[in-house]
Parts: C-alpha cells; sequence; structure tokens
C-alpha cells in the first residue's frame, strides 16, 4: 500500500485540539493494524521552541532523536506509544533555514527564490521523507495555527498541490472548527464553521471530514445543514463533544466513525476492529480510583499549566496504575519561604520540583526540597529539581554552605553542578545541551531499580549543567547516593537518599517516556510511596 497522507486543519479559533483529534485518529487506525505516525507543522519562524519562553508556547518537548519540538508531539507519543523524532515537527524557521541555505550553496542556479514553488517544495520534501523513512501506511499531519492566518498559507498551499501529485486517494483533508453555543438565545451556530470552510475554499482546499467542537449535542437538523452548506456528506460530519478527559477523545471520534470515514476515503477496507482493551481499562481506573492524593508540584512557570504538560499526563498515567486520583497543587517557587513552609506544603503527600533554567525562584526549589527531606515527603526532583536538591543537601547536610550551580552562581566555592566540560565556552543558547536518549546504569538494590527492575535504561535529556564528580564521595559517604550512572561518561544520572521513604532526584526527563500503555515506572513508584 503507498502511504497515504491526513492534513488536520483548523478554523474559527486555535487551542480547538488539533492536536488531541490527530493523535486520536493516530490510535484509531493503529489500533486496526496500520503503521502510523504524526507530524506537527508549525508556522511560527524560530527554528524550534528550545528558546521560547513555556509561557508563551507551553513545554517543548524532547524527542529520542534529541529534537526539540512542539508540545503535541508529547501527545502523539502518548497516545500511540511510538517515538517520534525531528521529522514529526516542521517549523517555518527550519524551512526557510534550509532554503537559504541552498540558495547560498547555488542549488537554485542563480534563480529567483520564491515561496512558490521553493519554499512549498521544501515543506512537501518534508511530509514525504517522514513517510518514506519510516515506510509508513499513513502520515497524519496536523498544520498549526488556523486558516486564514498570513504565516500558514505556505503550508495550505503545499498540501494542496499534494492531493494534486498524489491523487485524490492518497490525501485527504480534515477540517476541524468550532460550533459556538449562544446562550442567550439557547442556539448552537453554525456560521462560523461555514466562513472558516469558505476560507479554505478559497485556498484551493474542500475539507473531506469536518469534525465540529462544541459544548452541547448536535442534532441531525444541524449536522445536515453543515454538510450542505460545506459541500461535505453527512456522515463526513463527525461531532466532538466536550469530555472530561482527553483519554476518552478515540473512543468518541470511534462511536462517531471517524476511522471508518477516513479508511472510505481512502479506499482501504475497514477488515479489523480496533483493539481498545487496555485503552478502556485505563479509562475504567481513571474514572473510578480507590484513592486520592495530593501533590505539590513547584516550579516558576505554574501559571500556565501546559508548561509542565508531560508530568502532569505523567500524574495520570501513574495515578490510574494505583487506582489512585492524583490532585495537583501548582506552588509557584517564587513564592515559598522559610515561614511558609508548612502554609505551603499543607495536606500534601508528595513533592515533585519541577524543571527550569536561571535562577528565578531557585531558593523556592531549594527550600521545597529540604522541607521533604527533613519531613520525609516522597519526593521527586527532574533536572533543576535534582540539581537543588544535590545544592540543599550540600548546604545543609554536609555543610557547604555556600554550595551552589555554576549556573546560578558562577564563583560558588562549592560548585556541586557545574557546566558540561564540552559547554564551557559556548555561548549560543540553540541546541547546546545534552539533548536526547543517553544510557544509565541502576545500580541495585536501591529505590530506583525497584521501580525500573532493571539495571540498565535509556532516558531522555535536555540541560546543560551536571553533577560535580569531584564532591561523590562526600555525598555517598552522607546518605545520598548516586545510583544511575552514564556508563559512558560517567556522569551522575540518578541519586537517592536511602533513609528517606522516597527521596529520587533524575537528571533526565522521565515524563517524556510515559505514555498511556506504558506509564513511567518512577512516577508509577512515586506515586505509590504517597499513598502508602
Amino acid at each position: 500500500m503507498k502511504t497515504k497522507y491526513i492534513f488536520v486543519t483548523g478554523g474559527v479559533t486555535s487551542s480547538l485540539g488539533k492536536g488531541i483529534i490527530s493523535a486520536s485518529l493516530g490510535k484509531l487506525l493503529q489500533a486496526r493494524g496500520f503503521k502510523v505516525s504524526i507530524q506537527k507543522l508549525d508556522p511560527y519562524i524560530n527554528v524550534d521552541p528550545g528558546t521560547l519562553n513555556p509561557y508563551e508556547h507551553g513545554e517543548c518537548y524532547v524527542t529520542e532523536d534529541g529534537a526539540e519540538t512542539d508540545l503535541d508531539l508529547g501527545h502523539y507519543e502518548r497516545f500511540l506509544s511510538v517515538s517520534t523524532s525531528q521529522a514529526n515537527n516542521v517549523t517555518t524557521g527550519r524551512v526557510y533555514q534550509s532554503v537559504i541555505n541552498k540558495e547560498r550553496r547555488g542549488d537554485y542556479l542563480g534563480k529567483t527564490v520564491q515561496v512558490i514553488p521553493h519554499i512549498t517544495d521544501e515543506i512537501k520534501r518534508r511530509i514525504l521523507m517522514l513517510g518514506r523513512k519510516q515506510k509508513l501506511d499513513m502520515v497524519i499531519t496536523e498544520i498549526g495555527g488556523t486558516v486564514g492566518d498570513i504565516e500558514s498559507l505556505p503550508y495550505i498551499e503545499a498540501v494542496r498541490q499534494l492531493k494534486w501529485e498524489l491523487g485524490p486517494s492518497n490525501v485527504l483533508y480534515i477540517h476541524l472548527t468550532l460550533v459556538p453555543f449562544l446562550s442567550a438565545t439557547g442556539e448552537l451556530k453554525t456560521k462560523p464553521t461555514q466562513h472558516s470552510v469558505k476560507e479554505l475554499l478559497e485556498n484551493g482546499i474542500q475539507p473531506d471530514i469536518l469534525v465540529l467542537r462544541t459544548e452541547h449535542e448536535l442534532n441531525m437538523d444541524l449536522r445536515r445543514k453543515v454538510a450542505s452548506f460545506c459541500n461535505v456528506n453527512l456522515e463526513s460530519v463527525i461531532q466532538s463533544i466536550n469530555v472530561s478527559t482527553i483519554y476518552e477523545v478515540p473512543l468518541l471520534m470511534q462511536k462517531e466513525k471517524l476511522d471508518i470515514s477516513v479508511l472510505q476515503k481512502l479506499n482501504i477496507p475497514a477488515k479489523n476492529k480496533p483493539g481498545l482493551e487496555l485503552w478502556k481499562e485505563f479509562l475504567k481506573k481513571l474514572k473510578k480510583p480507590r484513592y486520592k492524593v495530593r501533590v505539590a508540584l513547584v516550579g516558576k512557570y505554574v501559571e500556565l499549566a501546559d508548561s509542565y504538560k508531560s508530568i502532569n499526563e505523567s500524574f495520570i498515567h501513574a495515578g490510574a496504575v494505583n487506582d489512585c486520583a492524583v490532585e495537583v497543587k501548582y506552588v509557584h517557587s517564587e513564592e515559598i519561604f522559610e515561614d511558609n513552609l508548612d502554609e505551603c506544603f499543607e495536606d500534601i503527600k508528595g513533592i515533585l520540583v519541577a524543571p527550569g533554567f536561571g535562577d528565578r525562584g531557585i531558593d523556592g526549589k531549594i527550600l521545597a526540597a529540604k522541607y521533604a527531606r527533613e519531613k520525609d515527603i516522597p519526593f521527586f526532583g527532574i533536572c533543576l529539581g535534582l540539581q537543588c536538591a544535590v545544592v540543599e543537601f550540600a548546604r545543609n547536610v554536609l555543610g557547604f554552605e555556600k554550595a551552589h550551580s555554576t549556573e546560578m552562581e558562577r564563583k560558588t566555592p562549592y560548585p556541586v553542578i557545574d557546566l558540561m566540560e564540552e559547554q564551557k565556552g559556548i555561548l549560543e543558547k540553540g541546541g547546546t545541551m545534552r539533548l536526547g536518549a543517553y544510557p544509565c546504569r541502576v545500580k541495585k538494590d536501591t529505590k530506583t531499580f525497584a521501580a525500573y527492575n532493571k539495571d540498565k535504561v535509556s532516558e531522555r535529556h535536555r540541560h546543560r549543567y551536571e553533577f560535580n564528580n569531584k564532591y561523590l564521595h562526600a555525598f555517598e559517604k552522607a546518605g545520598m547516593i548516586a545510583t544511575g550512572i552514564n556508563p559512558q561518561t560517567n556522569l551522575v544520572e540518578i541519586m537517592e537518599i536511602r533513609s528517606n521513604k522516597w527521596f529520587v532526584g533524575v537528571q533526565f526527563h522521565p515524563e517524556y517516556r510515559s505514555t498511556v500503555i506504558n506509564p513511567h515506572p518512577l512516577f508509577v513508584n512515586f506515586i505509590k510511596a504517597t499513598i502508602s
């Protein structure tokens, strides 16, 4: 079978859930036995989200091969349990960078470089490359932004051309729009959808399937009206009503027969029924938990929950395994002081200190680590969270009063966290960190080994600074043990305090590996420790 290409566009407003619809469709097709991957086309001119402020764009998701990508790739992996790569996230910045580099090399033989055909050709090349490289049955491509945005136009034109080039049976367009409810009149309004489809038609694309986001059930008359005005079949008008959790959406889309409509329009027999037993079991546990715990997430971007999207989802996955509802209390690290620690962590059963960069809020994170250690509250430190726990232990247990990370205090007399040797002298921010998957050897008879149940693991990284091995002997003698080591570089990856109930810090980002079907074992054991 030739690779089929499905394009998901959005209209009316942003944040309608194109990523969730794409991931849900991918899950249904995968459950039918097809080899599927999902790609995100991002219209912004940044090369990648790596240098974007989390308040601006939410978290930066890191793939196995070290690509800093859009957070939607996290949804793709959590739903499909398939690793994504650099090829799964395309930005305008990367596209233009590639075209300009080619022009400088003389690849265009002196021709005038233009949006059409050069930019659109580069976009098409990157779309097709994913399907051919991985030999996929289907590629679902989500186009960021909304139809009508100036920055999205080259992408819309590129996917328009692909239907003409590949043939109508190999390309499918899904358009996601909003059907707002006017409470004053008690009506659902279809006009925004009609205008959005009209805008898409003006750009040469007739949607094959419409997915309508709504707060209320859409009756058949309303569906028929949308089908008539937007020139689609009645069965191709799909309802996407609000649900209590994003993990219900695949089952909702199955009920609406989205996957069957897609297969019919791509001339593919719908032979196998989706096997979603494990997914349904997960949802059952998620909706009817036996326990409930409250954990604190300490960070400096807590005003925007998407800044810690993967961590939040990992709590959901781990909670379901433990038959437990995890309530997250966001604690701003800049608002933590010595005299309000009890207030900040009242009724808290576990403390997670989140990753981040820079010195803003660092003192609050260090205090949170100290509070967890002294009160023996289960503690989980991720990346900077580990580093804060190390600094706290050095100051208050080892007696290194001015110990710090050289990221925060360059002239500290006790640089327990220091810059990697190969990073010294590098000034550019983008792409200079230890990124992607690295191996880790786990010591036996530790809480970490009890979680993984194996001594060799691979985890994803995104950082510049490391534990300074010069101080390792002093730490281990005092009770903070290095339980995970990179076998290639001897860098410390995991540290834990054995005398505490559960006190683990990791230099990597375990949240990037947690999926619905395979929750991350460290999150699972952390939540388990908060219950017992």
